[in-house]
């Protein structure tokens, strides 16, 4: 790992942080409903016709440090329509804090990064806020957002409307943990290039189909990473395997790269499970014998192993602690995007040891679609 010496000159991209992100989806007022009552997110802000808005409506989202902007098309044929007949609910955004939006935007483009809209600043009677973006894999962009003081409740052209997240029993979900992107075979190499030469992101850990692989499928994963270990993006492709991989299959029903899942953490991931699966979120559920050698695998840890196996979560460790984790299954119709909740008990991991389960439950999964 590289780090920045306290003599060397900062540039704008030297601190990130998670912004917001941004689905497109077809339904917009929908899809906030589910994410406020299944996953205990607040409405806080809403554009749209009714505030001079004429081509779209977005709902905002909030949770703690999570943000979501959940975007639909009112036209038939427009860039977010367009979005939507393609992939199908997805994030078109991940949106990065800086402090200089502007000069993040200079340097990434100088640095090889594909413009997409240049630097913008909005203002409204909250204060302003400048916006650029970039472009990553597929039809994904990062937008860079520098609010300063801005104190509005999210960006100018939104109002505050606020909605209570209606969902039965609160979760406690936190911040994001990292956010995967899948992309075609052998690009991998390529993109995880892209994020060390444009955003200066290094290698965090990588694996191979040796590590990620069952008796049928396999993958292969880089772990970008910023010095701080606070913004991460893994970058999957397939691997050769005797069928259809998880990878494939997505590449397949979103038509191209994109974000396959957003990891969100949680600091007592116990009760955010039984939370979520009381509100109707459904979750990838590992078989039984993955618990009768858990606790030989992990060691001791602090939570109760029937517990863990009462509610499906996975555990793994490294030299620093040990993670638990559980995938949800899809959260919409197309198998594609899917959330993971995570807590981190010291390690920096992501769940090695948990893959050959994991991806057992996947292909079961699969074999019930008819594309494994």
């Amino acid at each position: 790992m590289t780090t920045t010496s306290p003599s060397a000159p900062r540039t704008a991209l030297d601190r990130v942080d998670w912004g917001h992100v941004e689905f497109y989806v077809g339904n917009a007022r929908q899809a906030a409903h589910y994410y406020r009552t299944a996953f205990g997110f607040e409405q806080i802000a809403y554009a749209g016709p009714e505030t001079g808005v004429r081509d779209r409506a977005s709902y905002v989202l909030e949770q703690n440090r999570l943000r979501f902007v959940i975007t639909t098309s009112l036209l038939p044929d427009d860039e977010i329509a367009a979005h939507v007949a393609l992939h199908g609910d997805g994030v078109r955004d991940i949106s990065l804090n800086v402090a200089d939006a502007a000069g993040a935007f200079r340097l990434a483009v100088e640095r090889g990064a594909k413009p997409v809209r240049e630097p913008r600043t909005l203002r409204d009677d909250f204060g302003s806020v400048t916006l650029a973006s970039v472009a990553t894999y597929g039809d994904t962009i990062h937008t860079f957002v520098e609010r300063g003081d801005y104190r509005g409740p999210f960006l100018p052209g939104f109002v505050e409307e606020r909605i209570a997240s209606g969902a039965p029993q609160y979760p406690a979900l936190h911040h994001i943990d990292h956010c995967v992107g899948n992309v075609g075979w052998n690009e991998m190499d390529g993109w995880a290039a892209y994020y060390a030469r444009v955003f200066g992101f290094t290698q965090l850990i990588s694996f191979d189909d040796n590590d990620i692989s069952t008796e049928y499928t396999a993958l292969k994963s880089k772990v970008m990473s910023d010095a701080r270990h606070a913004v991460k993006f893994p970058i999957n492709e397939p691997a050769q395997g005797l069928k259809k991989s998880q990878i494939e299959e997505y590449l397949d029903f979103y038509g191209g790269p994109g974000v396959q899942h957003i990891a969100i953490h949680t600091g007592d991931i116990i009760s955010t499970i039984r939370a979520l699966r009381a509100n109707g979120v459904q979750f990838l559920e590992a078989p039984d014998a993955y618990y009768d050698e858990l606790e030989q695998r992990v060691g001791r840890i602090d939570e109760a192993m029937e517990t863990l196996r009462d509610l499906r979560i996975l555990v793994d460790r490294d030299d620093r602690g040990y993670m638990l984790q559980l995938f949800t299954k899809p959260l919409q119709d197309r198998p594609t995007l899917f959330f993971e909740i995570i807590q981190r008990k010291g390690s920096l991991s992501f769940g090695k040891g948990n893959f050959k389960a994991l991806f057992v439950a996947i292909e079961q999964e699969q074999a019930r679609r008819g594309t494994l």
